[in-house]
């Protein structure tokens, strides 16, 4: 079989960087230095390569243009783009570069300036649109279209390779790796992009842009995805929220595509009850809350969401909003737990965790603001549907009460608790609260009667569980993420036993169930936000 020129592994003369993360800089430039490579650099980064008593020749000597305009025009220049896009066994491409003075590049490296970290740290318009850079990208993308001859490197997690491959073909790369690098540069540049042009989108608070683009960064593969014959891998997005994105794994087999899916939806739920005003615990089982409660203290109110399908909790995720603390750690370990996340945990804590070998423990270093802007996105065939995340929260929402008999204190306290949790739950949602726990919990049924009637039937199994003389949803109040169609949804709610009722309205029947509410003696409130979740 012929062998085409582009197979043979590619000598490096010459290579430019230009980084703005220098991570590994000076012992990489070393090493291209002992391998006879010239050294060509841009303003700090040739800085840092001359103060390590390399040589190495600034792009202006090569270009014979001075860095301008505040180093925005330094690389924009045919000596630069020529030498990256140049076909070396192009006798046309040859010709051009011998007549106009253009010496091939072998080698870019370049990492771009830090938009991301800027937009991250809340800076000023003026400061993230400097830390937008043109010359890295098109030098890039030149790099990366012409890997053919070219390598280059966005990143210093690949300096070992190339230094690898240098040794290994005398100072020469293949186009294996070339491919591999100019598929990672491109992959790159895209989420670079991406990255400004969402931030653009909210500057200009414009909701639907003609082109929306998403990117991120590996953070790991994953053995599946939902099933084994999906593969999978887990990103993270330029968006800093805490959560499972951001969270340290101390202990634990690897996570899973389900188990990360999982553990988010149980952050996300428990980070609705602000740590400064109570403790609050999450159990989740296939992204949907199978008990959450408030309590005095962490391991109260998991005792108290355990209670409410101690069943289904098993192998399930426990989210928590404060510290785990020894006691609490001494609960969820009790039974078979996937996956425990929490801001932080205390020594202790860790100590009685890791006596499970196999149980994930997550540190996120704080909780994921509910109210915080950003966007949800999920594909359909052939498009993606984007939407921004719901972030109201029932704290905001002006509660109108539409029955003759007003919610009592305990009730209406009860009643903002269960419609934080239904913001949680599939639709159609049903949730049973008493105490500020979740008591029964009916979820993603195609009619709101059946969630009732599960939820209530969930109540009694949890009730012969803890050997009850009757369910916890008696004397409970009841929340249903969207409005009743008819009265059925919420007379089925009233024979389990509930007191009160949060809903959102806005049914052509809204007249036809507070009637038969008022007809109960039940008391009714209006949020007037619903709350799907599919």
């Amino acid at each position: 079989m012929s062998v085409s020129a582009s197979d043979t592994p590619r000598r490096v003369t010459r290579a430019l960087l230009s980084v703005s993360d220098k991570t590994g800089l000076v012992d990489f430039a070393k090493a291209l230095a002992a391998q006879g490579i010239e050294l060509v650099s841009t303003g700090g980064t040739a800085k840092a390569i001359a103060a390590a008593g390399l040589k190495v020749r600034d792009v202006s000597e090569l270009t014979g243009f001075p860095e301008m305009m505040d180093g925005r025009v330094k690389t924009l220049h045919p000596k630069v783009h020529g030498g990256l896009l140049a076909i070396r066994d192009n006798a046309e491409h040859a010709k051009a570069m011998t007549d106009h003075g253009i010496a091939p590049i072998d080698l870019l490296v370049v990492n771009l300036y830090p938009f991301e970290a800027t937009v991250e740290k809340a800076a000023p318009f003026d400061d993230c649109i400097e830390n937008i850079d043109i010359g890295g990208p098109a030098m890039i993308r030149a790099a990366a279209k012409n890997h053919g001859d070219v390598a280059v490197v966005v990143e210093p997690e690949d300096y070992q390779a190339v230094l690898d491959e240098l040794a290994a073909n005398s100072g020469a790369t293949t186009l294996a790796l070339r491919r591999r690098l100019a598929a990672k540069a491109y992959a790159r540049t895209a989420a670079y992009d991406a990255a400004i042009s969402n931030w653009f989108v909210l500057q200009n608070d414009t909701d639907a842009p003609d082109y929306r683009a998403f990117g991120g960064r590996l953070v790991q593969s994953l053995r599946y995805g939902e099933n084994p014959h999906q593969s999978a891998a887990f990103y993270r997005t330029p968006e800093r929220r805490s959560g499972v994105a951001t969270a340290r794994q101390l202990q634990g087999k690897e996570l899973s595509y389900n188990n990360i899916n999982d553990t988010d939806a149980a952050y996300e739920c428990v980070a609705e009850f602000d740590a400064g005003r109570t403790a609050a615990v999450a159990i989740i089982k296939h992204a949907n809350p199978c008990g959450v409660a408030e309590g005095d203290d962490l391991v109260s109110a998991y005792r108290k969401a355990l209670a409410c399908d101690s069943t289904s909790a098993f192998g399930g995720i426990v989210a928590l909003n404060r510290t785990l603390d020894a006691d609490a750690a001494r609960a969820i370990t009790d039974i078979f737990t996937e996956v425990i996340i929490a801001p932080d945990a205390s020594e202790e804590a860790i100590a009685i965790v890791a006596a499970k070998k196999n149980l994930r423990l997550l540190l996120a270093g704080g909780l994921p603001d509910p109210q915080a802007r950003g966007l949800t996105a999920r594909t359909v065939a052939g498009g993606l549907l984007v939407q921004t995340r719901d972030n109201a929260v029932v704290d905001d929402m002006t509660l109108k009460v539409v029955t003759k008999r007003a919610p009592s204190d305990a009730e209406l306290r009860d009643l903002r608790f269960a419609f934080r949790v239904a913001k949680h739950v599939k639709s159609n949602t049903i949730i049973y609260a008493k105490d500020l726990a979740t008591v029964g919990i009916g979820a993603g049924q195609m009619s709101r009667v059946d969630s009732a009637r599960i939820a209530a039937r969930k109540a009694e199994d949890a009730a012969r569980e803890l050997k009850l003389t009757e369910p916890m949803t008696r004397g409970s109040v009841v929340a249903s993420d969207a409005f009743f169609p008819f009265a059925d949804g919420m007379l089925a709610c009233i024979e389990a036993g509930a007191t009160a009722v949060i809903q959102p309205g806005g049914s052509v029947r809204d007249d036809e169930v507070i009637k038969a509410a008022d007809d109960h003696g039940i008391a009714m409130v209006l949020t007037g936000t619903r709350h799907f979740r599919h």
